[in-house]
């Protein structure tokens, strides 16, 4: 009886549970994008040293994980190498972005990482979308058109000393996020999740380490350490972490479209943290918009074709770039088996 109900209710069951995954990894962004730009009013332009921490600390738990397992690189080391360097510089770039635009603006304006995803999956992943999950995507952008549409009339919703050159370094930023959220997509599919986080936290904090140097070194040495900046560089990496830990479940479960959508949200949650932190007025309208953005989000889960779009060993013959990762790890493969 009771197996007989859970089998009728498994996939709600399930897409209740990544609904509300996606919303913990995207008020993790949110408490991510808050610190930030806490970091950048205290005068600290160090975004390479803010995300450094953060690798530093995937790299020691999950690496203490690999290495107590004895498990062996299923992926070669140079894919994790790229992976690591658009991670960084998708990082880099938003965080910068905020010493010259604004909180709101660079939360608004990280939805481009939506159609950068898209259509990558759609490309390299083969993912095919359905007109009601376009539709449904199309809703979560109306709501966020909203936040746009209330920041506009808030008077003091702009701010920024160089607001054009904060969009700028965040639309490039998306770009860099959106291989990052594919490329990992694929990896944690295929391959596993503790691999893929160590490997992410370590090569990041190598490419972070090795551009600190030439980028922030003297900055961070000039440094006033003072009780708030050490708070918001610890808040930032503890919410880092969180979302490196969350996010690859999301992708492995949906994929990275549903997990980009899911953070649409963190506007909202940003707003939620304005209100209890700054004690701020909201407008109504971004109310409207969070539960637009739910909507959408909602349709878009429920109107999902079957997890079939992703790359199998058979397919690698016709996709020359899986063929080749496949071909390098055929040997490991047989060794080591894929395990969360």
């Amino acid at each position: 009886m009771g197996g007989g109900w859970w089998r009728n209710h498994e996939g709600i069951l399930r897409t209740m549970f990544i609904l509300f995954l996606g919303q913990v990894v995207s008020f993790d962004i949110a408490i991510m994008s808050f610190t930030a730009s806490l970091v950048a009013t205290e005068g600290v332009d160090a975004p390479l040293t803010l995300s450094f921490f953060s690798y530093l600390a995937l790299a020691l738990v999950y690496g203490s994980v690999m290495l107590y397992r004895g498990q062996k690189l299923l992926v070669p080391w140079y894919w994790y190498v790229l992976l690591g360097f658009v991670d960084v510089h998708g990082n880099y770039l938003v965080n910068k972005a905020y010493e010259f635009s604004s909180i709101t603006s660079v939360t608004i304006l990280d939805c481009w990482t939506i159609p950068w995803v898209i259509l990558l999956t759609w490309i390299f992943l083969g993912t095919k979308y359905s007109g009601w999950q376009f539709f449904g995507a199309a809703i979560c952008l109306a709501g966020l058109g909203l936040v746009i549409l209330s920041d506009a009339w808030d008077e003091g919703g702009g701010g920024g000393s160089k607001p054009l050159l904060g969009d700028v370094l965040v639309i490039a930023g998306t770009i860099f996020l959106a291989l990052s959220n594919v490329g990992e997509e694929f990896c944690v599919k295929k391959k596993g999740f503790v691999e893929v986080v160590t490997m992410i936290g370590l090569f990041g904090m190598l490419v972070s380490a090795f551009e600190i140097t030439i980028l922030e070194r003297k900055i961070f040495e000039s440094v006033t350490w003072s009780a708030e900046i050490m708070a918001a560089f610890a808040a930032y990496t503890a919410s880092s972490f969180m979302f490196y830990t969350l996010a690859p479940f999301v992708l492995q479960m949906s994929g990275s479209t549903l997990l980009n959508l899911s953070l649409l949200t963190s506007d909202m949650w940003a707003v939620v943290i304005r209100i209890f932190f700054y004690k701020q007025k909201v407008d109504w309208l971004y109310f409207l918009a969070f539960a637009l953005v739910v909507i959408g989000i909602v349709i878009y889960s429920i109107t999902k074709k079957d997890p079939e779009s992703m790359p199998t060993i058979q397919d690698a013959d016709h996709n020359p770039a899986y063929r080749l990762l496949d071909e390098e790890n055929s040997d490991t493969r047989n060794d080591t088996a894929v395990s969360l």
